[in-house]
């Protein structure tokens, strides 16, 4: 049985407005679409089908939010990590990379539209995000994305030095990109709010109820649960990285990448002028990534992957996460607490593209976020409410594959991959004579 990182533990469990009541299924009802798992990509997905007067009952093994969805750091920037788009226009099948990049570069719209039409309170912040230049031949790349993001509509631009310090409050970077869209969030006040946007459209959401089968029966799909089933016309797994059942082989279509999140003391109101004062995501640039945000209290909320030492010795983590923050921004001169730390899983794909699997005639699956969750799984929920309303698969902006394991080499794929950005940003800092942060 998958053993998953505390939850009770994260800044957002402690924040959150409370989630909307809710119980566990007992007994047998019926839907037209029965969606397992309560993150953003099931949720999405539940809010659409349900808004236009579609029956769903979504169920939820644990609490809503209770993976990626409710622990992640918080960013919400529509862009997709590990490929540029013209790679991702060489790798994918047309027309599927046009509409995948034309649902992801959108997703902000979505996120900004539930949020406000719902009123979801979840700290919702659309003041951008930085990409900074560590070494003066990152804004060669830097270009490209301006290029290639506007070409499709997004609002982005480059940075130089002193506009980048000025947004950002670190004088660490060479230039940089601003995608204006961008935002930030409380990732378990969105999920909560978006399983009350479900129940107000007449959805049901039963939590506490991990789903133990999937069966065909003459009038449907039972979908069972330890005291209860459901029977629906058409199902849709989307547990992501904590999948746990539900259907032979599911868990074996990725591999799980641990993250970890960090949250400092709040700072002050004059510490806050100087330090982010635009109140933007911030990306230092490196492939061995630190990305930080303040939340609504004022914490700066900071993420990185584990590494050797960092992530198994938390002493020396949290040392490396102070040192590093303070060489962006030399003028923090008190001493760095961080006061709640956490970790996460992430279901890796080779690809890092989500991956829509079709497992029997009504019955689909998605994996695969890679990390990607908040724009990711809000825009998700459209795909598979499309396909659950019966567009046709030729249509559909992700395409249907059989059910795929990840290949072993996933087993250590991102951890060298980790390593190797680790080590190539090493060399091409130390070549263009610019300063290292702490612990590169």
């Amino acid at each position: 049985m998958a053993k998953f990182s505390p939850f009770k533990t994260t800044l957002w469990y402690a924040t959150a407005p409370p989630a909307p009541e809710t119980t566990e299924l007992e007994g047998t009802t019926k839907a037209d679409v029965c969606i397992v798992g309560g993150g953003y990509t099931g949720l999405t997905t539940a809010l659409e089908l349900a808004s236009g007067g579609i029956s769903v009952v979504l169920l939820e093994k644990e609490e809503i939010g209770f993976g990626g969805s409710g622990r992640n750091a918080g960013h919400c920037t529509p862009t997709f990590t590990h490929y540029s788009l013209p790679e991702l226009r060489a790798m994918l099948d047309e027309p599927w990379a046009e509409r995948l990049i034309a649902r992801q570069t959108r997703a902000n719209d979505r996120v900004s539209s539930m949020i406000r039409h719902y009123q979801i309170q979840c700290e919702w912040q659309q003041n951008g995000y930085v990409m900074g230049a560590p070494y003066p031949g990152a804004m060669k790349t830097i270009q490209e994305k301006v290029r290639t993001y506007n070409a499709v509509g997004a609002r982005t631009r480059a940075l130089d030095k002193d506009e980048v310090a000025a947004i950002t409050g670190s004088p660490r970077f060479h230039g940089g990109w601003l995608h204006e869209e961008a935002g930030h969030l409380n990732p378990l006040g969105y999920s909560r709010g978006l399983a009350r946007a479900v129940i107000q459209e007449g959805g049901i959401i039963h939590t506490n109820s991990p789903v133990t089968g999937c069966e065909r029966q003459a009038d449907g799909w039972a979908i069972s649960t330890a005291k209860g089933e459901v029977i629906a016309d058409k199902v849709i797994f989307a547990t992501g990285a904590y999948t746990v059942g539900g259907w032979p082989k599911l868990d074996q279509t990725f591999k799980i990448q641990k993250v970890f999140v960090a949250a400092t003391q709040p700072l002050s109101d004059d510490e806050r002028q100087s330090i982010l004062p635009r109140n933007t995501t911030i990306h230092d640039g490196r492939g061995d990534i630190y990305v930080y945000k303040y939340n609504a209290e004022g914490r700066i909320v900071a993420s990185m992957f584990p590494m050797g030492r960092r992530g198994r010795d938390m002493e020396y983590t949290r040392q490396v996460m102070s040192d590093r923050l303070k060489w962006l921004h030399p003028q923090i001169k008190q001493e760095i607490r961080w006061e709640y730390f956490w970790f996460g899983e992430l279901d890796m794909q080779y690809r890092t593209v989500p991956r829509l699997y079709d497992l029997a005639t009504g019955v689909v699956a998605l994996t695969g976020l890679s990390g990607r969750g908040v724009p990711t799984g809000s825009m998700l929920g459209g795909i598979l409410a499309e396909w659950a309303r019966g567009v046709p698969e030729k249509d559909l902006s992700l395409k249907l594959e059989p059910l795929t394991s990840a290949p072993f080499y996933m087993n250590y794929g991102p951890k060298l991959t980790l390593r190797y950005y680790r080590v190539s940003d090493w060399i091409k800092t130390k070549l263009a004579g610019a300063p290292l942060p702490p612990h590169a």
